[in-house]
């Protein structure tokens, strides 16, 4: 068990917390502050127990000078502001004496918010690289150190590991919740266990399949990648996906678990990708040559349906077609209804699939949505978190 800020006396105490505010921004308005809210639990919680507040987090990539002008964090500390009902006091530095002043004169239940921890990618990749001497100097701002981005838990930053390296340190309130429900749930599934794979390649889940298929009690197929299974399978494909590199093992998964892994039995096709485009729906076998799948239809929600409802753990990563296209939406949002309807714990390992559910309103149908597509995607593949791993254990 990993510490947690209900392990400190926080009063007085300069805390710093790794928040993941890496968040949607269009002409200085955030189009989506689902992350933001994410945080409010445990930025709250140190508010209360008169702590010194002071945030950190990244917002997108940072290569040029040119890049700092529309990654700015300011635009989040007017919103947290809103949503905390107190003044954010935001720095537009990541260090130096007007960054180290503010904070020694910073009060109880006071919050600060530094400006993006990527900007010092400028500085020879000195965040994403972890600098020893950045990490060193972050954690000189503080007494307390608690993470709570897991959306960057997978990745080794001095905002992260580089800063825990040097402070007391836990985890907080969302962190804890990510655990709790993948990691535990990964370990101890309550049985039959089906998980629900998709998204565009076989490349991107291999460890996942590995992992998970000694596991689960099924695994349903669909998306991008199913294409490259079927085609391993011996069905044509016409001019779907196909992830040539990865047909050999495709054909070694689908021989070593044949009674588990459940693929489409019919598709969605169309000659391209693009909206209002004209739609074809047949037997996978019948996929003409010229046709590219890009959604499951009705028949393999049906066989779907059949697996899932005898669940009582599901587990789901990645999108069974190009939902962001209407044409091709219906497959992921016919198996977002049949969620709605089954007595399950049921895990959105986040990313795409994350946001479809949410964009078709069915949130509150499922157990858990991962803030952290890829974060959870490695503990799905069951790996260690370097941004966790670092965390002192409770004794």
């Amino acid at each position: 068990m990993k510490k947690t800020i209900r392990d400190y006396d926080l009063k007085g105490k300069r805390v710093i917390i790794r928040v993941d505010f890496n968040v949607p921004i269009q002409d200085g308005e955030i189009t989506d502050d689902n992350r933001i809210k994410a945080s409010l639990e445990t930025i709250r919680y140190a508010i209360r127990h008169q702590a010194k507040v002071i945030l950190m987090s990244h917002l997108g990539r940072i290569k040029t000078e040119e890049d700092k002008l529309t990654n700015t964090l300011e635009p989040v500390a007017l919103r947290l502001s809103e949503l905390l009902d107190q003044e954010i006091i935001f720095i537009d530095e990541t260090r130096g004496k007007l960054l180290e002043d503010t904070i020694s004169e910073l009060k109880e239940k006071e919050v600060l918010l530094i400006e993006n921890t990527r900007f010092e990618d400028l500085n020879d990749q000195a965040e994403s690289q972890n600098n020893e001497e950045l990490g060193k100097y972050w954690a000189s701002l503080g007494d307390i150190f608690i993470n709570d981005a897991f959306g960057t838990s997978h990745r080794s930053h001095a905002s992260n590991v580089g800063i825990a390296s040097n402070l007391a340190n836990g985890i907080g309130f969302l962190i804890e919740k990510e655990l709790k429900a993948l990691e535990k749930t990964i370990q101890r599934p309550r049985h039959p266990f089906t998980v629900i794979l998709g998204g565009s390649k076989v490349s991107d889940k291999i460890k996942m399949i590995e992992n998970l298929a000694k596991k689960a009690d099924y695994i349903l197929i669909g998306g991008g990648m199913a294409y490259t299974f079927l085609k391993a399978s011996g069905i044509e494909i016409g001019s779907s996906l196909l992830d040539d590199e990865h047909l050999a093992f495709c054909q070694e998964m689908l021989e070593k678990y044949s009674d588990k892994i459940i693929l489409p039995i019919d598709s969605v096709n169309a000659l391209e990708i693009k909206e209002n485009v004209e739609t074809r729906e047949c037997f996978i076998n019948e996929i003409k040559e010229n046709e590219i799948g890009l959604d499951i239809g009705n028949q393999t929600v049906k066989l779907f349906k059949q697996y899932l409802e005898k669940s009582k753990t599901i587990i789901w990563n990645g999108p069974l077609g190009c939902f962001e296209i209407e044409q091709f939406s219906s497959g992921t949002k016919k198996i977002c209804e049949v969620l709605s309807r089954i007595d399950a714990k049921k895990i959105v390992g986040g990313g795409d699939t994350g946001a479809a559910i949410i964009q078709f309103g069915y949130e509150e149908s499922v157990s858990h949505i991962s803030t952290g597509g890829g974060a959870s995607l490695k503990l799905l593949e069951g790996k260690k978190l370097p941004g966790i791993e670092i965390i002192e254990n409770k004794k």
